[in-house]
């Protein structure tokens, strides 16, 4: 018989379907952090590593092969292999985000998945650790927790492997309770997927069901003995090898994953990257980071983590935390110990009570050995700074789940037990007020904990919001601009990296998007990228400014120029520049790698102009104003860089140097320049970097009489 949908829909516990609502608020409010908080991403530069990668699985490529861009598109966490390139992480959280970007186009779309799926599981988990109504209102609580809320919206591996690791319990416990094969081949192959996403991660969620398992087997190994003549396998050991089997073999898979990029089954690709990067004690190291982790240095690191997880990123801070202190104390033999809960049975299984509490052992126990947990920490006297003041400790991302739901049987069983504390005051409240008295005390506390949450995250927003800031203004000539076949030479404020700082201009992974991005590099090398380029037209990202990981000491202006390769026998160049008041000469001069060539002005006017020109291997100096030089000439060699600087002198010994620096190398047809030079204005110093940069679309940024104009052209 047919049953109408709507009887269907009347026919689920009213339980089940808040917490269906509750998971779908969950994923809508992430999708908005996600896209209004972070449409640039975070200051976490990981998520671009993984974006990078979803992007190569979309391209079917586990590793980069960078051709003839080599090193100048190596992505940040990317392990340089000589032909190839791969990441340090591994690949099952990219492929969630690409399985999005293929469907719908937009990779957040998993963000909303992922904290739908995991609100869903706690409330599947509190039902089965104690029941419905504790399920629900453990959903609501790990759903908006403040780190749940903040982690979960950007593209980071923590949320993922949580889905992965709540299925996996699920399906445990579910195998557990029915005895069902299906379901411990699926625990099996749940916790080995979410091995194969992060290894550390998994074991620490697992070590309490590992326990239980050991426990099963060896019990049911036991009674075996003393039954010798029954054939039949015990349902414990069946049960619990399919779930090692299907588990094993991810890990066999994620052995082979290692062979096929490290060569070694044994060498993770992020231990390729960074040798001394995992957990252990002793000297930890990745890239110019070190430090010698100590038993102190983690015990310090890690309490301060877990204290500021228990009071700014659990569900209602430290409301939520001390709930589940008395939801752990409901859930033993000492509940006597708490007024009004005597006389309030325990719902639900003891089991996966005790499992779920493990992970207060193990995650944290398991942490300890990270020295992870001391670099979320940029200071751990403040709970505002480094990375735990913008996403909370992310290592710990598990520890939500028996928080939400210890504190959500908290909470309900001393809702359950408000009777027998009401009869304390049969004398001064009538019968029929009590029931206005508990509602008007749940009210109170729903609206205390959103009110903690909220507050909570405030400050984590605010500084995230002021990252976001910064961005914005960083890729605001990227949102004016559409590329066509282009390749935009982008700077390295960090280092040798793509994505770190700008993660937003990522490339294909087949590095044939509609703009390739490619690092700053010295004229040499510039060249040999121009040459890759082929019919590419060129950009050169840069900004006026000093990009800091401070946002509040990050002011920078940018500027997307076009490129060209100036060319000919003989090129001619011509340099004005503005004079201010009070200067007393000038210096001009000329420079090569081979050396270089210099004359002054006196009594300069309100602007000088500088003739010079490239020809037969060499730079020179022609006229400076309206007087012609002569052996004013330096060698260029075969590929070289061309620096002519204006220094002006001001009365009192001060200086404004005018700078442009051009690559320019010799052909056999004459001369040719990478077009227009890098252009900077400095006070004191000739060479102030981009703190000095010259954006000729923005004049006004300089003092008054500043200006700087500059012509190449093919003299032939």
């Amino acid at each position: 018989m047919n049953v109408p949908p709507q009887l269907r829909v009347a026919s689920q516990p009213r339980e089940r379907l808040l917490a269906g609502a509750i998971a779908v608020v969950a994923g809508l409010v992430v999708f908005f952090i996600a896209t209004e908080l972070f449409p640039y991403h975070s200051s976490n530069h990981d998520e671009g590593v993984y974006l990078q990668q979803a992007s190569m699985l979309l391209d079917g490529q586990l590793q980069m092969r960078p051709g003839v861009f080599g090193d100048a598109v190596r992505p940040w966490f990317f392990v340089d292999n000589g032909e190839t390139m791969y990441p340090k992480y591994q690949p099952l959280p990219a492929g969630l985000y690409a399985i999005a970007m293929a469907l719908f186009g937009e990779p957040r779309v998993t963000l909303a998945l992922v904290a739908a799926g995991n609100t869903t599981l706690v409330y599947v988990l509190g039902a089965m650790a104690f029941d419905r109504k504790v399920g629900v209102v453990g959903a609501g609580a790990f759903a908006f927790a403040p780190m749940t809320l903040i982690t979960s919206s950007v593209f980071l591996p923590y949320a993922p492997t949580t889905v992965f690791n709540l299925a996996f319990a699920v399906a445990y416990l579910r195998s557990y309770r029915t005895g069902s094969i299906p379901a411990a081949i699926a625990a099996g192959l749940l916790i080995g997927t979410a091995f194969f996403m992060r290894p550390f991660t998994a074991v620490l969620f697992a070590a309490p069901f590992i326990l239980h398992a050991l426990w099963e087997l060896f019990t049911a190994i036991r009674d075996r003995s003393t039954d010798l003549a029954s054939l039949a396998v015990p349902d414990a050991i069946t049960r619990q090898a399919a779930t090692a089997t299907m588990g094993l073999a991810f890990v066999v898979l994620a052995l082979a994953y290692n062979t096929y990029l490290t060569g070694s089954p044994l060498l993770f690709p992020f231990q390729a990257f960074a040798p001394m990067d995992g957990p252990g004690f002793g000297i930890r190291r990745i890239l110019g980071h070190g430090i010698e982790y100590t038993p102190a240095v983690a015990f310090e690191s890690n309490t301060a983590v877990l204290y500021y997880l228990l009071t700014r990123w659990a569900p209602a801070g430290i409301v939520g935390s001390l709930l589940a202190v008395v939801g752990l104390v409901f859930s033993s033999r000492f509940r006597g110990l708490i007024p009004g809960l005597r006389g309030v049975s325990i719902p639900g299984d003891a089991t996966p009570r005790r499992l779920i509490a493990g992970l207060f052992v193990t995650v944290p126990g398991g942490n300890f050995f990270f020295w992870g947990n001391h670099n979320v920490l940029a200071n751990p006297a403040d709970p505002t700074d480094g990375f735990l003041g913008q996403f909370g400790p992310f290592y710990h991302f598990d520890v939500l789940v028996p928080v939400a739901i210890f504190a959500a049987a908290g909470a309900v069983g001393l809702w359950r037990g408000r009777s027998a504390v009401a009869s304390r005051f049969d004398d001064v409240i009538p019968s029929t007020g009590r029931r206005a008295v508990a509602v008007s005390v749940l009210v109170a506390f729903l609206l205390l904990s959103g009110g903690v949450n909220a507050a909570l995250l405030d400050g984590p927003v605010e500084r995230n919001a002021a990252q976001t800031a910064t961005y914005e203004d960083a890729y605001a000539p990227f949102e004016e601009a559409e590329f066509d076949n282009a390749m935009v030479f982008v700077p390295t404020p960090y280092g040798p990296w793509l994505n770190h700082p700008f993660q937003y201009l990522r490339n294909d992974g087949g590095l044939d998007g509609d703009a390739v991005y490619v690092l700053q590099q010295d004229p040499q090398r510039k060249f040999e990228l121009v040459d890759a380029a082929g019919d590419r037209s060129l950009y050169r990202y840069t900004y006026r400014g000093q990009w800091t990981v401070d946002p509040d000491e990050r002011e920078i202006n940018p500027a997307l120029q076009e490129l060209t390769v100036r060319e000919g026998e003989t090129l001619d160049g011509t340099t004005t520049v503005g004079i201010p008041e009070q200067v007393s000469h000038a210096v001009v001069r000329i420079e090569t790698d081979a050396g270089f060539s210099s004359a002054t002005v006196t009594d300069p006017a309100n602007s000088t102009t500088v003739g010079w020109s490239l020809s037969n291997s060499s730079a020179s100096l022609d006229r400076v104003g309206g007087e012609s030089l002569e052996n004013a000439t330096v060698a260029v060699e075969s590929v070289d860089q061309v620096v002519l600087t204006v220094r002006l002198v001001q009365q009192g010994a001060g200086t404004l140097t005018y700078r442009q620096e051009a690559a320019v190398r010799t052909t056999d047809e004459g001369m040719s320049a990478v077009w227009p030079p890098e252009r900077t204005v400095c006070s004191f110093v000739d060479d102030c970097g981009r703190e000095g940069t010259y954006l000729p679309e923005k004049p006004e940024q300089h003092r008054d009489g500043v200006f700087f104009e500059t012509e190449l052209e093919d003299a032939t």
